[in-house]
């Protein structure tokens, strides 16, 4: 996202006429005021859709089974409450909801709490009752895991049995880490007392009862306005998924989270369908630093320490954050399942922000013609003040002294770099050419606006990499792009994340004359307001930048980035900026990637990695898991065994004579703290597969 997600717009007056509701007044039926709040907030709401996102939607009956939809979805993800009876009782009004939102009528989603309370109230007996007997994990069963998979079942005996084999599931997880833990303290001659099988399964479903009773007793305590905003995030996301409604909480906490000034892990969550995910990670912020959380994951249990983990899975946002933050020097143990579908617990040890580590800094790589390295983590920049740093003239700070250290080649490291500030794109851009366009931005109506660097003098005109992955969005897409339009550098590395539009905050509040205070607050509306092209026209938008040059990752051959995104907008092509490519390369692209092709074809690692990723793609596919702990247990065994031969390689690899730049060390001399963060940095440096890859590129175009 651009620089816009830092800073709250607020329009006043002028909102009221973007949004058209100077003049709205409450409607009354049969002479009774309707219930106002619920009223003028969908009012405001569809008006704010309507007339200021980039791509309004037709609100009609078509709309109106994508809401429908979209909602069912989100209130039983998992299929674990409503029957096939319920569905069929609220498909009644599958058509009427744009005429719901219209008139601010909530009947539907009354209707749906009624009975979704109902069958909560239901399967609070089916976990009780199961989770009373022992499971027998020697028979030869499986589980479909995917939701999508899943049907609504036809009768309560059938969803209790789905809730058997769901809590079996989840207990057999439990029992194989409880083996393979204490199979691994065994081989490290632990002295400890084993425990049997029966033991481990009883304490497994002892555990599973403890955290479904906090579950549902949190549950049993949200009301239906807790459930409003996922039932208005259900039109807003059909406009795309960027496009949100956030409560005046869920606004506070996106702001706290976002701030990066608090102590915690310094990682942005959402709550989608029933899940915390990962959203985004703070440059420099523990999780940052600690390297293994990532954008996409899903927090499953949340651990204060070596206490047991309590279970967020349907847990309200803002409670699953707060248990997440806390204490600077204190741990957090989040077991989470990763984009792959493989679960992993990570420890991270809370902290405040280094804010340092968010910066640009960069290292220089030895040899005959020393090549520059520098590592980005965000397009930064301070809005509020004006001396304040960014991320423009940091990079040029760093170029200028990588030149002073003879560097003749640079790569620039973007990977999970999820964007910023879009002058520093331009900024960053015109280090490297002479003057021209950078990237075409466009509102709804009217012509695209050119934003261009005007100076014509060049930082750095050597040998240019920039290295993106899956996670570079936005900002970062933007400056791949217009270096790959310009033919001024090599572009290495996997597809990136494919993110096009602008979003832009409004506040509710600031829409409605004073007339409405009684119905305040209403909370923020996140509207996607503009798109980004690049200077050929095309835009990024669900595509993502084709690297020159791909190297093989996890992610391969994962379903990842904005494609993956239900209703997002669509790839579009505008007219061409005019622009001269770069007309005094040293090297030929062409040359680099058929030369970089037939050594990444020759390397062992990156054909390791590849097989890796074909067995992920395989495994994520595959949609059903056995419930026979036998079967469960080998195929676990074998992705470690495969992890293993991968981390083995890895360890063998040749390391990068990789040093920090003479300014940087004099400066770090002081600040031990400092001193040992850079040096952790530069040793992650000198054995990344991919800067090698990048720095092998850079010397056959040297």
């Amino acid at each position: 996202m651009f620089s816009f997600k830092k800073k709250l717009v607020t329009y006043g007056t002028a909102a009221s006429v973007v949004f058209g509701i100077a003049s709205y007044k409450l409607l009354e039926t049969d002479g009774t005021v309707r219930d106002q709040k619920n009223e003028v907030l969908t009012k405001v709401l569809m008006q704010g859709l309507s007339s200021a996102h980039y791509s309004p939607e037709r609100l009609d009956d078509n709309f109106s089974k994508k809401a429908f939809d979209l909602y069912l979805e989100r209130l039983d993800y998992n299929k674990k409450f409503l029957l096939q009876s319920d569905v069929d009782q609220l498909a009644a009004y599958q058509t009427q909801l744009d005429d719901e939102f219209k008139n601010g009528s909530f009947k539907f989603f009354d209707l749906s709490m009624s009975i979704f309370q109902k069958r909560l109230k239901e399967a609070e007996n089916y976990y009780k009752e199961i989770l009373d007997k022992p499971f027998a994990f020697e028979k030869e069963e499986t589980i479909e895991v995917k939701p999508e998979k899943l049907k609504f079942a036809s009768s309560p005996a059938a969803l209790r049995e789905e809730w058997r084999k769901y809590l079996k599931y989840q207990a057999l997880i439990r029992v194989a880490d409880a083996v393979d833990s204490q199979q691994k303290a065994d081989t490290a001659g632990s002295k400890e007392p084993k425990k049997t099988m029966p033991e481990m399964e009883a304490e497994a479903r002892k555990k599973l009862r403890e955290n479904y009773d906090d579950l549902f007793k949190r549950m049993g305590q949200m009301e239906n306005e807790d459930y409003r905003s996922s039932y208005l995030n259900s039109f807003a996301n059909i406009y795309d998924p960027h496009t949100e409604y956030f409560a005046p909480k869920e606004k506070e906490d996106f702001d706290f989270e976002f701030s990066g000034r608090l102590e915690g892990i310094g990682a942005t969550l959402t709550e989608k369908d029933g899940f915390i995910k990962v959203s985004d990670i703070t440059p420099g912020s523990p999780s940052y630093l600690q390297g293994e959380l990532k954008p996409g994951d899903a927090i499953l249990k949340v651990a204060q320490g070596n206490q047991e983990p309590v279970d967020v899975q349907g847990m309200r946002l803002d409670k699953a954050v707060s248990m997440i933050r806390g204490k600077k020097g204190t741990e957090v143990r989040l077991t989470v399942k990763k984009v792959d579908g493989s679960m992993k617990v990570i420890s991270i040890i809370r902290d405040v922000v280094v804010r340092e580590e968010g910066y640009a800094k960069s290292l220089i790589i030895k040899g005959a013609k020393p090549i520059g390295y520098i590592h980005l983590p965000a397009f930064y920049a301070d809005f509020k003040n004006a001396g304040g740093r960014n991320s423009g003239k940091d990079v040029a700070a760093e170029i200028q002294k990588l030149k002073q250290e003879n560097a003749q080649g640079i790569i620039l490291d973007l990977r999970n770099n999820g964007g910023g500030s879009l002058q520093d794109v331009v900024d960053m851009v015109g280090l490297f050419i002479k003057s021209g366009p950078v990237v075409q931005v466009k509102s709804a109506n009217g012509p695209a606006a050119v934003l261009e660097d005007r100076d014509p003098q060049v930082q750095f005109g050597g040998p240019l990499v920039v290295l993106v992955n899956e996670n570079s969005a936005s900002a970062s897409e933007i400056m791949a792009a217009a270096i790959q339009d310009y033919r001024r550098g090599v572009i290495v590395g996997s597809s990136t994340y494919g993110k096009g539009t602008v979003q832009q905050f409004f506040d509710l509040d600031q829409v409605l004359p004073a007339s409405f205070d009684a119905v305040k607050p209403l909370g923020h509306l996140k509207l996607t307001t503009q798109k980004y092209y690049r200077v050929s026209g095309k835009t990024v938008q669900l595509r993502g930048v084709t690297p020159d040059i791909i190297l093989p990752d996890t992610y391969t051959y994962l379903k990842y980035g904005e494609k993956e995104q239900e209703y997002a907008l669509p790839f579009d092509e505008i007219q061409s900026a005019r622009f001269s490519p770069w007309n005094s390369p040293t090297f030929s692209i062409d040359k680099l990637k058929a030369t970089a092709k037939t050594r990444i074809s020759a390397s062992p690692t990156f054909s390791l990695i590849n097989q890796s990723a074909l067995r992920l793609k395989e495994r994520t596919e595959t949609s059903t898991r056995s419930l026979k702990l036998s079967s469960y247990l080998a195929e676990e065994r074998r992705a470690q065994e495969e992890s293993k031969k991968l981390e083995n390689l890895r360890k063998n690899i040749p390391q990068l004579d990789v040093v920090g730049l003479k300014p940087d060390v004099t400066k770090l001399a002081g600040d031990t703290a400092a001193s040992a963060r850079f040096q952790a940095f530069t040793r992650n440096a000198k054995k990344d597969l991919y800067i090698q890859e990048a720095v092998s590129i850079l010397k056959d175009a040297l």
